[in-house]
């Protein structure tokens, strides 16, 4: 047996709260940085050091690289690295704890973080680097950086399959829209020009996967499963058999922890990410 689509939208879900806290721009504004995206693209990237553009564009994917020029490495001359994951974490306590009023954190804490040392992380950048960071000594600073870490596995994973797909980051970006799992804004969230989407889209026209009006075919829905289900079957491949077994174990006190998340406000669907709600 595998995780099943609830686990791996149930750690996306408490991963998202950082992204999503109503107060995330100004928390990473009052320790130097500028903007909602220099937060988000530093606060998420620290975990590599203080690395520059190529590697975030690289790591990320996704991202237009003009987009990620604009914030770094200027943020690190604007904040120290330390502060800026204190930062991201005190963001992602607060943004939890409503949420985990309810739930076992100490016993959630525990399996994920073990899950994490079940996982091999060759040919996988970003969740390396989040393992690579200390782990905090309290259960929902723990369960956090945990499940972080689980999910820039899964993304590492993901982003092996689309680029094996031949899908660049505008493209793959341009096909989550068509397929209905992100908005029309997903662009300029990313940061795309009119022109690098007009392109994009026109890529994925040649392959029969978008008509001539953007909307999604027969055949680009199913590349787009099939791009998911490669996905969950490389992630599978990289982690133990005993992590494997608890992660099946505590899908369903994660998935109430996750639909708690969305109840308290702290992540909405449809959103950024391209992932459905658990």
């Amino acid at each position: 047996m595998t995780p099943g689509t609830a686990f791996w939208r149930s750690i996306e879900a408490i991963h998202d709260v950082v992204y999503f806290a109503p107060d995330a721009k100004q928390r990473y504004e009052a320790v130097g940085l500028k903007g909602y995206w220099m937060g988000y693209l530093a606060s998420r990237s620290a975990a590599m050091g203080t690395p520059h553009p190529e590697l975030v564009v690289a790591t990320f994917h996704g991202f237009a690289p003009s987009m990620v020029a604009r914030a770094l490495p200027d943020a690190w001359s604007m904040a120290t690295r330390d502060d800026v994951l204190a930062t991201r974490y005190a963001v992602a306590r607060e943004a939890l704890a409503p949420a985990l009023a309810d739930a076992d954190t100490a016993r959630l804490a525990r399996e994920l973080s073990a899950i994490t040392r079940g996982i091999d992380f060759a040919g996988k950048p970003l969740a390396a680097a989040h393992h690579s960071l200390p782990e905090p000594d309290d259960d929902p600073g723990l369960l956090w950086h945990a499940a972080t870490v689980i999910r820039e596995y899964r993304g590492d994973c993901h982003v092996a399959v689309l680029t094996a797909a031949g899908l660049d980051g505008a493209s793959a970006n341009a096909l989550a829209v068509a397929a209905g799992l992100a908005g029309d804004q997903q662009r300029s969230l990313r940061g795309w020009t009119e022109e690098q989407w007009a392109a994009a889209i026109g890529r994925l026209a040649t392959r029969g996967w978008v008509d001539a009006g953007g909307d999604i075919t027969d055949s680009g829905r199913s590349a787009r499963q099939q791009i998911e289900d490669t996905t969950d079957r490389v992630c599978a491949a990289g982690i133990d058999r005993e992590a494997t077994g608890r992660m099946i174990t505590i899908e369903e006190p994660l998935l109430a922890l996750a639909r708690g998340v969305e109840a308290s406000g702290a992540v909405a669907y449809p959103n950024p990410t391209g992932v459905r709600r658990p």
